[in-house]
C-alpha cells in the first residue's frame, strides 16, 4: 500500500504543484494518476521515491513514512519505469536488466540468470541479451525498462508515461502485455498518464487530478464513466461515456448467439453462394477460426484471401458488451463474430441483439 497524507509541494516562487493530496494505492493494485498538464501527476509520483521532497505531509509505504528512510535504500525498494525506458546505452540488454540485483549484492551469474528469466516474462527473446539499446525498437526498449524495474522483485512500482513514446499499435500491444504481466505478479503500482483511455483500460482505480495538484475524483474506471463527481471530471473523461462504459460490462450469458453458416478458403463460388446469408458469407479456416467475410457474387472460381473483407472485429463470448457491439457494428454483414477463448467460432450477434440485452438488464455484472 502507498498512502499520501496531506501532501503539498510548493516551490520558492509560490507555485503550488500539489496541494493537500490524500490518496491511497491499495496493495497489489494498479492506481493511475491522470489529469491535464500542470496538475502535479509526475511531481506526486516522484515524491514517492523522494526524487522530489514534499513541502509538507507524509507518504507511507505499508504504513512506514518514507521521510524517515534512507533515500538510496528507499529507491532500491521501488521499481521505476519512465518514458523512453532510460536504459544505459553502453550496457547490453541483459546487463541493463541485471543492474539492480548487482547493486543489491547478488552475484553476477545469479543476476544475469534473473535478467534472462525476466526477458522471457516481458516477451523478449533470449537472443536480444547481448544487444545494446540502440539495436532495439522503442517498444522493445520499453519492455527492457519494465524488466529492469522488476529485476529486484520490488513490492512497489512507479511508472511515468511508460508507453507514450511508441506508436499506437505498439502501445496497444504493450498495454495488453502489461495487463497480462500484472495479473501474474500483482505489484502495487502507481502510474502516470495523460491518456484517459489508457487510464480506463489499465487502472484498477483512477485518480483524476485538477491543475494545482488537487484530487478531483478517485474511482474505478467503470465508476468514472457512469458517475463522474463533477463537471470537470465529466469533461475530462470525455464524450461517449455510455458506450465506453460497456467495456466494463460482462457479456457472458446476456446475448443469445445465433448460428452462422460458414465456408473455408478454397470453396467454390457456388458453395459460397449456397452458404451466404444475404450478400455475405463468413470464411473460416480448418479449425473454424474466422478469417473474414466474403461476397460470393465477387468470387469467380475458388474463394481466395483477396476476396476477404477484414473490417470486422471478433468478440469473445466471455468478453464485454462493448466488444460484442463493436463486432456487430464493424462487420460488413452487420453480424458480429463471437468466438471462444481459443478463437473458434461460436456464432454471430447483431447490434439489435446487443442493444436489447443492454436495455433489458441495465445493471449487468461488471467485467473487471
Amino acid at each position: 500500500m502507498i498512502r499520501f497524507e496531506s501532501i503539498t509541494k510548493a516551490y520558492p516562487d509560490g507555485t503550488v504543484a500539489v496541494n493537500g493530496l490524500d490518496l491511497e494505492a491499495p496493495t497489489g493494485k494498479l492506481t493511475i494518476l491522470v489529469g491535464p498538464s500542470g496538475c502535479g501527476k509526475t511531481t506526486s509520483l516522484r515524491m514517492i521515491n523522494r526524487l522530489i521532497e514534499p513541502t509538507s505531509g507524509t507518504i507511507y509505504l505499508d504504513d512506514q513514512p518514507t521521510s524517515g528512510m534512507d533515500a538510496a535504500l528507499l529507491r532500491r525498494r521501488i521499481g521505476y519505469v519512465i518514458q523512453h525506458a532510460g536504459l544505459f546505452p553502453h550496457r547490453t540488454i541483459v546487463d541493463n536488466i541485471a543492474t539492480m540485483p548487482l547493486l543489491l549484492g547478488e552475484s553476477r551469474q545469479k543476476a544475469r540468470h534473473r535478467a534472462l528469466e525476466l526477458m522471457e516474462r516481458v516477451g523478449l527473446p533470449e537472443t536480444f541479451a547481448n544487444r545494446y539499446p540502440w539495436q532495439l525498437s522503442g517498444g522493445q526498449q520499453q519492455r527492457v525498462g519494465v524488466a529492469r524495474a522488476l529485476a529486484s522483485d520490488p513490492a512497489f512500482m512507479l511508472m511515468d508515461e511508460p508507453f507514450s513514446a511508441v506508436d499506437p499499435v505498439v502501445r496497444a500491444q504493450l498495454q495488453e502485455e502489461f495487463l497480462r504481466l500484472q495479473r501474474e505478479i500483482g505489484k502495487t503500482i502507481i502510474m502516470v498518464t495523460h491518456d484517459i483511455d489508457e487510464a480506463l483500460k489499465l487502472g484498477d482505480q483512477v485518480a483524476v487530478m485538477r491543475v494545482g495538484g488537487k484530487l478531483a475524483q478517485m474511482a474505478t474506471p467503470s465508476e468514472l464513466l457512469t458517475s463522474p463527481a463533477d463537471e470537470f471530471v465529466a469533461d475530462f473523461v470525455g464524450r461517449d461515456r455510455g458506450y465506453r462504459s460497456l467495456g466494463f460490462t460482462a457479456a457472458a450469458g446476456s446475448v443469445a448467439v445465433g448460428e452462422e453458416w460458414t465456408v473455408q478458403l478454397g470453396a467454390s463460388a457456388a458453395e459460397a453462394q449456397a452458404k451466404a446469408t444475404g450478400a455475405w458469407v463468413l470464411v473460416v479456416d480448418a479449425g473454424r477460426r474466422p478469417l473474414g467475410w466474403a461476397q460470393p457474387e465477387q468470387v469467380h472460381g475458388e474463394l481466395r484471401k483477396e476476396h476477404l473483407n477484414l473490417s470486422g472485429t471478433s468478440a469473445q463470448a466471455s468478453g464485454t458488451m462493448r466488444q460484442l457491439l463493436d463486432a456487430a457494428l464493424s462487420s460488413p454483414s452487420r453480424r458480429g463474430v463471437v468466438v471462444n477463448e481459443h478463437g473458434e467460432l461460436l456464432g454471430t450477434v447483431t447490434a439489435t441483439d446487443v442493444v436489447k440485452a443492454i436495455e433489458a438488464e441495465p445493471h449487468l455484472e461488471t467485467a473487471r
